[in-house]
């Protein structure tokens, strides 16, 4: 089974997005998928879920707690998602108390609960997890949990720099938590093909040798419409530009 984690420390690179959309195409695809939202915005659950996002019987704040008990067992993660609208694709739902939680959690060394559970979660071809955009205990756990790590980056030099810092931070959880933790690359997000700055800064990362990947996605008010509309872009509108941008990343991924 394929874990990724999308991760970036920066907010506003689109990891939600690509999240969502690359688990929907691989729900498309045939493969039984699950999208776990660690962000306490749940901007993945609602994206997946609309209007029926606070609705979820379990949630992953539900599972977290139940880590917390003096139980030797916790219900089977599966327990714990949401179907969604889509064939094949089921979300386990974000919950506003993974804030309060979180202390209690790094207390108690809890960090290591999310990869034990997924050990032995069934009936899955394909996990994604969406992570906040902090290095704190939830995007530590889905790390730790995952086997491949895909980095969302927009071209401005203070994302540039705060790439460096996340590339010695990611060696120093696999070197000390999980080496198997594949480092899939960098997508390009929003990129503008037209404009010079991004393509200078993504062509100095790729002269400095870092795993920038060729495929990139482009910005579009209908990228937007998806995120209103509560469907991914492969439902929405599965010939449009961006749309197959997504699927191209998610060929050359797999």
């Amino acid at each position: 089974m394929i874990r990724r984690v999308v991760f970036n420390q920066k907010g506003g690179v689109g990891k939600t997005t690509i999240v969502c959309n690359l688990a929907a195409i691989a729900a498309s695809r045939g493969l039984r998928t699950l999208v776990i939202d660690l962000d306490t915005q749940g901007n993945a659950t609602q994206y997946l879920l609309g209007g029926k996002a606070g609705k979820a019987d379990r949630t992953i704040g539900d599972f977290f707690e139940s880590t917390l008990g003096f139980s030797l067992q916790t219900p089977p993660f599966v327990t714990y998602a949401t179907n969604t609208p889509y064939e094949n694709l089921d979300v386990v739902a974000s919950d506003p108390r993974l804030e309060d939680l979180q202390v209690k959690l790094e207390a108690k060394q809890k960090v290591q609960k999310l990869r034990q559970a997924l050990d032995k979660l069934k009936g899955y071809d394909a996990v994604f997890i969406d992570t906040p955009p902090a290095l704190n205990f939830y995007s530590r756990s889905a790390l730790i949990a995952a086997n491949r790590c895909l980095i969302p980056f927009d071209c401005d030099e203070f994302a540039r720099q705060a790439l460096y810092t996340l590339l010695d931070n990611l060696q120093e959880i696999r070197a000390d938590h999980n080496d198997g933790l594949e480092i899939e690359g960098i997508v390009v997000n929003q990129f503008q093909g037209r404009a010079k700055l991004p393509a200078r800064v993504v062509a100095e990362l790729r002269e400095e040798g870092q795993p920038v990947l060729e495929q990139t996605l482009s910005s579009s008010v209908r990228v937007k419409e998806s995120h209103e509309r509560h469907m991914p872009m492969i439902q929405l509108d599965p010939s449009h530009r961006v749309t197959q941008e997504y699927v191209a990343l998610y060929d050359a991924l797999d």
